[in-house]
Parts: C-alpha cells; structure tokens; sequence
C-alpha cells in the first residue's frame, strides 16, 4: 500500500528498552480500556432504544405491518451498504496513520473516501425511486398501495444513510469515542423511535409517516457529525482536499474488497428478511424481522467494542505490532463473552417470554430465536476477527469469509423459507454465522501469526455458560419457559453477581479494569492473575 505510515514508536523486539515496550503496552491496554467502555455505554444505549424501536413498530403495525416496515428499512440498508463501497472502512484503516489539523493530510481522504459513493448512491436512489411501484410489488407485499410510496422514501434515504456512515466513520478516527457515542449509538437510535412513536399516535399509524420518521435522524446526525468533523479535520481553515493520485489507487485497493464484505454484513439480517417476505409472505417477515432484533441487540456489546479499537487496532498494524494487537483482541474478546454470552443464553431459553412482549402474533418465532442465539454464541466467542483482518490491511480474506456465509445463508433459505417461514429464515442465517466466523478466525490466525485465545478466555466462558446455564435450568424448573422462569432466572443471576462481588480476586479484577478506563496504571494490589 501507498499510503505513507508516519514515524511510529519502535516495536519491541527491535532494541527498544524491555520496560519502555512493556510501559507502551500497558498504555495500549488502558486505552483499548477506555475506548472499550464508552463502546459499550454507547452499545447499551443502542440496544435499550433500538429494542424500543422495535417495541414501538411491532406494537403500532403488528405482523403484516411490521414485515412491511422491516423490509422497507431492509432496502435502504442493503442499499446504501452497497453504495458505500467499503470506504467506512478505508477511512478507518487510514485516518488513524495521518496528521489532522489545517497543515495535516487527513483531510486530503475525504473527497477519495465520499466522491464515489454518493455518486453510486445517488444512481441508485434515482434508478429505484423510478422503479419503485414493480419493486414494491415484489419486495413489499401486503403494503398495498403505499408500497410505491415506500419504496421511494426508502430509496431517497439512501444517499442520507452512505453520508452519514461515512461520517460516522471519519468522526471515529479524529475525535474521542464519546463523541461518536453521542451521536451513533444516543441522538440516532433515541430519535427514530420517538418519531415513529408520534408518527404512529399523531398521523393515524400510516406506514409511510413512520418510515419518514425512521429516516429524517440520519439526516439530522450528518448535520451533527460534520460539524463534529470539521475543526480536527481544518476544513474551513486551510486545510488541503486534493490528494494525489497513488494515494486515490491505495484507498481504493483496500476499501473495493471490503465493499461487498460490508454490504453482506450490513444486509445480513435484511437478506433473511426480504427473502422471508418473498418467499413466505409479510407475517413470517414480520416474525422473523422481530427475533432478529433481539439477536443484533445482544451483539451489541461486540459492535460496541469494535467501533471503539479498530482505529487502535490499525495503528499497532502500522507499526507492525502484531503482539500488541492480539492482545488487545484477547482482551476485548473476554469482555465480549462476559457481557453477550448471558444474554443469548438467555434468548435461547426463554424466547418465548421475550417474544411475549412483542404481542401474542409473535410466539411463533420461539424456536428460531434459540436457533439463532446458539449460534451467535459462535459469533462472540471468536470476538472480533473481522476487524483484525480488515485493520491488518487483508480485506480479501474478509470477504472471502463473508461470501462463504452469505452463500450459505442463501442456499439454505431458498430451500428452507417456502416450507419452514420464519425458523428456516433463521437456520440458513444461523449457518451462514457459523460458517463466515470460523472461516475469518483460521484466516486472522494466520494473519496475525500470535495466538486469538489464552486460558483466561477459556476461563470466562466456561464461568459465564455454567452459571447463566445454572441459573436459566432453575428458571425453567420454577417458571418455565416464558417470563415468570425468565424472571427466576435474572433474580438468580443477579443474586449470583452481587455474592461474586464478594470475592476479593473479583473485586481486585474490576478495580484494575476501572483503572485502565480513568487511564492510570494498576497497582500491583490491584493486578488480576495473568491470563484475566
């Protein structure tokens, strides 16, 4: 790659002092610390308002309505994952190895990273918003006539949305993560389902009313972003636009493989939906659109983690500090466990009692929630690979990966959907996560040439999965399995938090943690065992 790499700190290993590496790896893990824990303020957030979302389109539209609302959502996000072209993740890569500021050359990648993709989105939004009565009549069934309707509103969000997740993606990389916190994970989700709440209560429930209000806080989070944007870039303030032509062919070497590996990740779950819509009609999208939810919901945690370090990761790749990354990715991947694991055991259990708050249409979509939070247990147990691949510079081997699950998850929809509705849906996708996952973490392993576990990861796992197992057994013994057994079991567990909290090796591991997040280093009262 052409993009230049500014001088960096000399890797361990190269005749750098032992306790000069050793003090800038522990920088390294405090600020993965911190970074992590506003990744997960801002995924709690993100999944408290994106449940009430879901909350608010289920209970305003019902089954029918609701497979309508999700598959309209479905087309913009597929959309504009496409248009995007796999710049959000250039800019990531990139940004973090340039100088900011009116005399720096970041500002030089944003014509590079945003030209191409709003011209491709723009093609798109104007080709769909022309062929937008067919396409309602194959995409959008059940929506009648506002369907057409839909459909444009869909299509002119698209160049909105790319904007924004570009955006979105400069503003990781030049500000603190709170502040792409404050934007991504609290204004955006906290104002679509108020909007949609009013549009439901105040504009007599339409579908097209709601989906306005789904889509005008995207508009509202770019105006915000690029303001955000703006002063470290020195745009406004001298700052140069014009990059030179090799650096145009590097960007986009890196970001046009990464382009479809985005648009499968970004589409995964509307895939299912749009095919489930096609295939076995609007309710069972509806169905399917609902569990869903809750399995991205219980990702969150991991999402939230990855958009914190991936500009971290991509500095220590630069300096060619592959130790330093896989510890980072050992670390981040134990907290994944802890904090995703209880919730998809909890889902696979108890998806009935979930399901309940959704309405009484819902129930069906039991079986196809356990399906899917085993294998999400997957997902989250190799942690975040996708992102050491793509921060290592091997966007190639990602969408590889990505592909071999998108392949799967089709095929095996195509087969399943027309017989089994919403629980084929959600076996094709639980195959295609499994398959992409394993696929990325033999491909990461090879890459980053350190080992992606340790036995303090192994540890956590086997902790978290016997006592949540423990704890959702006895709920199902007292309760069964709807909410009065999901009620047993959160008692349970949070009994079992508040004795764990009594265990000084406990209470030691988390005072070290809440260090590394105020940015101080551990005492050695306060260091947990090696492996934690």
């Amino acid at each position: 790659m052409s993009i230049p790499v500014h001088p960096a700190p000399q890797p361990a290993g190269t005749g750098e002092p032992a306790q000069a590496a050793a003090d800038r790896d522990a920088s390294e893990a405090r600020r993965g610390a911190r970074s992590g824990a506003a990744g997960l303020f801002g995924a709690a957030v993100n999944g408290l308002m994106g449940f009430v979302l879901v909350v608010v389109i289920t209970r305003g539209y019902g089954t029918e309505g609701s497979g309508v609302f999700f598959a309209a959502i479905g087309v913009v996000t597929v959309a504009a994952a496409l248009c995007v072209l796999g710049a959000e993740t250039g800019l990531i890569w990139s940004l973090p190895r340039r100088r900011l500021g009116p005399q720096g050359d970041a500002a030089q990648m944003l014509p590079v990273a945003l030209i191409p993709p709003l011209t491709a989105a723009l093609a798109v939004a104007t080709l769909g918003i022309l062929a937008a009565e067919p396409l309602a009549r194959r995409l959008l069934d059940g929506a009648g006539a506002e369907g057409g309707d839909l459909l444009r509103v869909s299509f002119a969000a698209v160049p909105v949305v790319v904007v924004m997740t570009l955006l979105f993606a400069v503003l990781r990389s030049v500000r603190p993560m709170r502040a792409y916190v404050a934007v991504q994970s609290v204004l955006l989700p906290t104002a679509r389902p108020l909007l949609i709440a009013a549009a439901v209560l105040l504009a007599g429930g339409g579908l097209l009313a709601g989906l306005t209000g789904w889509a005008v806080p995207a508009l509202i989070a770019l105006l915000v972003t690029f303001l955000l944007v703006a002063g470290p870039l020195g745009l406004g303030r001298g700052a140069r636009l014009r990059a030179r032509p090799e650096e145009w062919g590097s960007f986009w070497r890196f970001a046009l493989p990464r382009a479809a590996s985005a648009a499968i990740d970004a589409g995964a779950v509307w895939v299912g939906v749009l095919l489930t819509t096609m295939l076995a009609g609007a309710a069972e999208a509806g169905i399917f659109g609902a569990v869903s939810r809750y399995i991205l919901a219980g990702q969150l945690a991991m999402q939230g983690l990855r958009v914190a370090v991936a500009p971290q990761l991509s500095r220590l790749f630069g300096q060619d500090r592959h130790d330093a990354a896989a510890a980072l990715h050992r670390q981040l991947t134990t907290w994944a466990l802890v904090l995703s694991w209880p919730v998809y055991l909890l889902l696979a259990v108890f998806g009935a009692g979930f399901l309940a708050l959704f309405g009484s249409g819902f129930a069906g979509g039991a079986t196809a929630m356990t399906v899917l939070a085993l294998a999400m247990l997957v997902n989250t147990g190799v942690g975040n690979v996708q992102s050491l691949l793509l921060m290592s510079g091997r966007s190639g081997l990602h969408l590889v990966a990505t592909v071999a699950g998108l392949t799967v998850t089709v095929s095996l929809g195509l087969l399943l959907i027309p017989a089994h509705g919403a629980t084929g849906a959600a076996w094709a996708w639980a195959a295609g996560i499994v398959t992409e996952n394993l696929t990325a973490v033999t491909f990461a392993r090879l890459v980053v040439g350190q080992p992606l576990a340790d036995r303090g990861m192994v540890r956590a796992a086997l902790i978290t999965a016997g006592g949540v197992g423990a704890a959702a057994t006895l709920g199902v013994l007292v309760g069964g399995r709807g909410i009065a057994g999901l009620a047993v079991a959160l008692a349970v567990l949070a009994a079992g938090c508040v004795g764990l909290l009594t265990l000084p090796r406990v209470r030691a591991g988390i005072r070290a943690t809440m260090v590394q997040i105020r940015g101080g280093a551990p005492s050695a009262s306060a260091r947990p065992s090696k492996g934690r």
